[in-house]
């Protein structure tokens, strides 16, 4: 850690998929020997701790005791709970971040306590190979110093964006389901592959790396996509009919829609 004196104790609570990623980048952020995990499921949160060489804590009570940094990776529907047990036991100006999806900060206060600071933040699936999005939000009083921490513990997760937290469900519906839509995406293309002929593995192969192909020249060029398109796009050839056919279907407004289906349902979610 560059910007602090001392390197900070971490907890992890929940080592799912989400949080197995996540305790990776902590991990490479300050060492094993500064984090330890809790699970709800024992044998499993053993299991991990064991594979990252990292310390196995008995009861939540026990992962937080003395942490400067709590990270918080469980389901929406049990983060009240879990606040409300381990808030007395955090210690003035503890840092506790949460992935539940949909969690507000005024949320985390009302049941951890005032005396913490809290980042939100909405991850994506992509985070477990490390080519993820980390969209953070800082509550009320947290600061740049934590902003600046958080960002650290997550930077091997992928790209880390702030963002205001009142945009967290847009963001919910782009990056943190985006993936589907992707996947989606691949589906569709194979299943088109199939249908010109294609055997199925082949037009699998040849949809996935061309998604990702695609993705890293948008992500690499300093064009934007809609040039970049252009140039794939010549008048009356192939693409423009595809594209064209596209629009008649209103792919791009189903999308669109979709998306903002996903924010109103991350609204609703996050209301508890």
């Amino acid at each position: 850690m560059t910007h602090q004196e001392s390197v900070p104790t971490l907890s992890l609570i929940g080592v799912g998929v989400m949080g197995e990623a996540i305790l990776t980048s902590l991990i490479a952020a300050v060492g094993r020997s500064n984090v330890r995990v809790s699970d709800g499921r024992p044998s499993h949160g053993r299991e991990v701790a064991a594979r990252h060489q990292v310390q196995w804590a008995e009861s939540n009570l026990a992962a937080v005791a003395g942490c400067d940094v709590v990270v918080v990776a469980v389901k929406p529907q049990d983060f009240d709970v879990l606040a409300e047990e381990i808030g007395p036991q955090l210690r003035q100006g503890a840092l506790v971040v949460s992935v539940a999806a949909g969690v507000t900060t005024a949320r985390m206060v009302r049941h951890l306590g005032t005396h913490v600071h809290t980042v939100r933040v909405m991850p994506n699936t992509p985070a477990t190979i490390g080519s993820g999005v980390c969209a953070l939000s800082p509550g009320a009083g947290t600061g740049e110093r934590e902003l600046d921490l958080v960002a650290e513990l997550l930077a091997n997760t992928g790209r880390v964006e702030v963002v205001a937290e009142e945009l967290q469900d847009t963001v919910t519906a782009i990056s943190g389901s985006g993936p589907a839509y992707v996947f989606y995406l691949i589906e569709a293309m194979a299943a088109a592959g199939v249908e010109g002929g294609l055997e199925p593995d082949v037009a699998l192969r040849l949809a996935t790396q061309t998604v990702a192909g695609a993705a890293a020249m948008a992500a690499t060029s300093e064009q934007e996509p809609a040039e970049l398109r252009a140039q794939v796009t010549s008048p009356g050839g192939t693409t423009a009919a595809a594209l064209e056919e596209f629009e008649a279907r209103g792919v791009a407004a189903g999308i669109i829609a979709g998306a903002r289906k996903a924010w109103e349902r991350s609204k609703e979610l996050g209301a508890g």
